[in-house]
């Protein structure tokens, strides 16, 4: 069982930055892809961006990129998204997950393991 515990989320004013952080206990974190996905009110959540488990190969939603950057740090049990030039559309509870396999995805539903979520609000 992996427990993921999401940090670093708030208040920002539009273009501005945050960067989120997303620590790992309870398995192998370097076994498992990881993604952000992020869920607006009345929304589905959605997919944000995704990492391998070397992280050597990532992947960003359209909407996100150019502006925000998925890494992660094996030794540290930690996946980070760097957020740049935010907009208010980006306001959203903000997820990390955690996926059994080799390969990540961009789908909820390949997905075992979910943090509690973290608030992000853009102001204009």
């Amino acid at each position: 069982q992996v427990h993921l515990v999401e940090s670093g989320g708030g208040l920002v004013q539009a273009g501005g930055s945050l960067s989120l952080s997303c620590a790992a206990s309870g398995g192998t974190f370097s076994s498992y892809p990881m993604a952000w996905f992020r869920q607006a009110p009345g929304k589905e959540r959605e997919f944000v961006a995704a990492i391998s488990r070397s992280g050597g190969s990532t992947s960003n939603a359209d909407y996100v990129r150019g502006r925000f950057t998925i890494s992660r740090d094996n030794a540290k049990n930690t996946v980070y998204l760097q957020m740049n030039s935010l907009k208010p559309e980006d306001t959203a509870v903000y997820y990390c997950a955690a996926r059994i396999g080799p390969y990540y995805s961009s789908r909820v539903s390949d997905y075992n393991y979910w943090g509690q979520g973290t608030q992000v609000t853009v102001s204009s």
